[in-house]
Parts: C-alpha cells; sequence; structure tokens
C-alpha cells in the first residue's frame, strides 16, 4: 500500500530535533508506526513492538537490560503495555543530552499519560495523530493554523477541488483509517467487525476492566446515536442498563483510547447560564456510521443524521487541523440557557473566531448575528463565518464569510 504523508510529520521532525523523547498517541490502526517507520528509513534506529510477548516481558522485568539489548535511537512501539520502561527512559535522558534517542507510540491515553506526567516530565514532547483528514487524503498538506480572513480563505481555496457534496459524504462514510482506503463496502464492514472485537473491546477490557462486551458493544452504538449532541449520561445509561457513573467511566475509556472526542463547552465568567456539558464527536466518521448501519454512502447522506455526521466531520478537521499546525488553539462550543449555540469557538491571542456548520450549500447568513455575544466578553471578536457546503468563499460581511467545508 503506498505512502500517505501525514501533516504531523513536519512537527514530529522539528520535535526531535528539541526533545529527548517523543510519544505519539492516538488510536490503533491511525498510522502512528507506518508514519515513525517512514520517517525512520535509511537510518540506525532500531524498532520494537511491545505486541511481541517475550520483548514484552524482557521491558518489564528489566528494563536496563531490554535498554542494553535494544539500544538508543529507537522506535517503542504501544509502550503503555511495558509502563516499567518510562522510568528507564527518564534515567537514559537525563544521562544524555542527545535529542531525537527515543521515538515512542501508545494507543491508550487513558493509561499512559499518568506515567508520562510522573516521570518524564520536561523530557518528553507529545502528540496525537488522528485518522487520515481530507486534506491529507488529497495530498495537500498544510503547515499554518487556518486563517479566516477573506484574502486568506480565497489564497487557500486555490489549493482545493470545488466543493462537492459526494466528495464529502464519501470521505465521512469512508473514514481515515489508512488500510480501508478504496476499500469495498464489505472489506470496510469486515474491517470494522474487527477493529471493534480485536482492538477496542480487548483494550477497553485491559484499561477500564470492562468485561461485560455485549453492554460494551450496546454502549458504543448508543454513543454513534448521539454524535455531535451534548452528552446526556442519563440516555447512554438507559440505552446500556448502566448506571449514569459507569457511562461517564466508560465515555472516558473511549476517549482515552482515542475513539471519541469531546468538545468542551465554552466558559466565561462573563457570561451567565452557560451549559457545562461537552459534545460527543467521534475521532473517524465511517466508525460511527459502521456503528449505526448506515450501510452505503447514499443511505447516510440522505438520512435523518447526515446533518450531524456533517458537523462531526467539520469539527474533526479542525481538531487535526490545529494539532499539527505551527500554532494550537482552543477549541470550544457556545451555547447558553435559551438554546442559543454557536458550533465553534477557536480561541487563540486573546481572540474568538466564531464558526457556524451548516450542510446547505445556501444558509441563512443572519446566523452570523449570533457572534455579538462575544462583544459581552473583554475578548476580541475576530474573522469568523458559517462552514458550509458552498463551492466558494463568498464574503456575508467585512468580519464573516461562507466558507467551502473542504477548504479547512
Amino acid at each position: 500500500m503506498e505512502y500517505k504523508s501525514r501533516e504531523l510529520e513536519r512537527k514530529f521532525l522539528k520535535m526531535n530535533g528539541s526533545f529527548k523523547a517523543i510519544l505519539v498517541t492516538g488510536a490503533r490502526q491511525v498510522g502512528k508506526t507506518t508514519m515513525l517507520k517512514h520517517l525512520a528509513e535509511g537510518t540506525d534506529r532500531t524498532y520494537v513492538s511491545m505486541d511481541n510477548v517475550l520483548v514484552r516481558e524482557l521491558a518489564k522485568r528489566d528494563p536496563a537490560l531490554f535498554f542494553q539489548t535494544y539500544k538508543p535511537p529507537i522506535l517503542i512501539d504501544e509502550i503503555q503495555k511495558a509502563p516499567e520502561l518510562f522510568e528507564q527512559i527518564k534515567i537514559m535522558c537525563d544521562e544524555s543530552e542527545e535529542k531525537g534517542r527515543f521515538w515512542i507510540t501508545g494507543s491508550q491515553q487513558y493509561k499512559m499519560m499518568s506515567q508520562v506526567r510522573e516521570t518524564l516530565a520536561g523530557r518528553i514532547g507529545i502528540l496525537s495523530l488522528y485518522s487520515l483528514s481530507q486534506r491529507e487524503k488529497a495530498g495537500i498538506l498544510l503547515e499554518d493554523e487556518p486563517d479566516f480572513s477573506l484574502q486568506a480563505l480565497l489564497e487557500r481555496q486555490k489549493l482545493f477541488k470545488r466543493n462537492n457534496i459526494i466528495d464529502v459524504y464519501n470521505h465521512i462514510w469512508t473514514g481515515g483509517m489508512p488500510e480501508i482506503q478504496g476499500a469495498d463496502s464489505e472489506i470496510r464492514g469486515e474491517y470494522f467487525n474487527s477493529y471493534i472485537e480485536t482492538y477496542l473491546l480487548r483494550d477497553a477490557a485491559e484499561v477500564g476492566g470492562i468485561s461485560d462486551t455485549l453492554k460494551f458493544t450496546r454502549f458504543l452504538t448508543a454513543c454513534a446515536a448521539l454524535i455531535s449532541s451534548q452528552i446526556n449520561y442519563s440516555t447512554l445509561a438507559e440505552a446500556t442498563d448502566i448506571s449514569q457513573t459507569t457511562a461517564k467511566n466508560w465515555l472516558n475509556v473511549l476517549q482515552g483510547l482515542g475513539i471519541i472526542y469531546l468538545l468542551p463547552p465554552f466558559e466565561n465568567n462573563e457570561l451567565k447560564r452557560l451549559v457545562k456539558m461537552p459534545k460527543l464527536y467521534f475521532c473517524d466518521t465511517a466508525l460511527c456510521a459502521y456503528l449505526s448501519k448506515w450501510l452505503s454512502v447514499e443511505t447516510l447522506m440522505n438520512g435523518a443524521a447526515s446533518g450531524h455526521y456533517y458537523e462531526n466531520y467539520v469539527v474533526m478537521e479542525f481538531v487535526k487541523a490545529y494539532a499539527y499546525s505551527k500554532a494550537r488553539a482552543n477549541l470550544s462550543y457556545y451555547r447558553d440557557s435559551n438554546n442559543k449555540e454557536i458550533d465553534i469557538f477557536i480561541e487563540e491571542n486573546d481572540m474568538i473566531h466564531p464558526l457556524e456548520i451548516k450542510k446547505s450549500a445556501n444558509p441563512d447568513r443572519r446566523e452570523v448575528k449570533k457572534y455579538s455575544v462575544i462583544d459581552k466578553t473583554s475578548l476580541k471578536r475576530g474573522k469568523g463565518g458559517i462552514i458550509c457546503m458552498c463551492e466558494e468563499v463568498i464574503p456575508i460581511d467585512e468580519d464573516n464569510c461562507f466558507i467551502p467545508s473542504n477548504i479547512i
């Protein structure tokens, strides 16, 4: 299978020159190992996987002997299975000033990050990799975070094809797992069935002690039914016949495994009566569609949930863009007790860029009037707009544009 370049490569290589160890986290099968093996081509970097039982036993029993056997520079795959290595990596980082000695991958943030925080603070760079973005599929790799000014958007759209609803829903239904790009619907279905059985249920048992696979599978399906919605623990608990406390714990497990993304609500002391529950999104829309039994692109695109999937797709494209770009930003959504909602707030440099998401190719331009709520805070209101199915960038007013969803 031909390797698809990833936007995270640039950031990873830059951090490789500044940190002694770099950890790449993300869900199973998103391409962490493939990316790092690609970057290690032509070097003397050792590769070792903790999926190998004998290697894992050595790492857990005698970390010092492990590193005498497998010397840096090294790529350690699935390190969460041998957390005993972290202390030895700390010792070796402190013994040498050499950068980039340890490349590490891990698929279980839920369990692993506490170990990293305890032992490698200040010594390790941490990055997240997600399944392929729409840009990566198209071979368009960008370094900078999105700029919502009219001129920047007009320049950006020159890189992309015209926005097309068939292309968008093909991306949503196919998802970004590298292994099934180009696969037909039968192979796609078998892949996700195996993914749930082989990885998700096993990892959930290891990480969260979840032994009731039937209930956990029902819980996954209940989560899929709530995409792009505020989390409702009562609904999830009732659908699965578990307690609300258990529902909350299981959501934390899914978040730690990189399966779901929780978009936090906007918080500001200057605004009253804001909601406090996050919104639920799937990191890969194809897995969500599989769980909800959307069996074809056409049924998904024309179904009752198509708008929710469209919102999920847009939010995750922004999550990926800011995870890989030069500058980070805080992403949230706004909703108050009167149900006034703005789908995305992107906060950077004391400025908020407000964005609505609409599946329509011709949404109501009056939606941007809601953005004036930002003016009630001490934060500045930046450029924004409406992400939609329009074919090209069109100004709404001096601060906002209709923005084609395929250029984010």
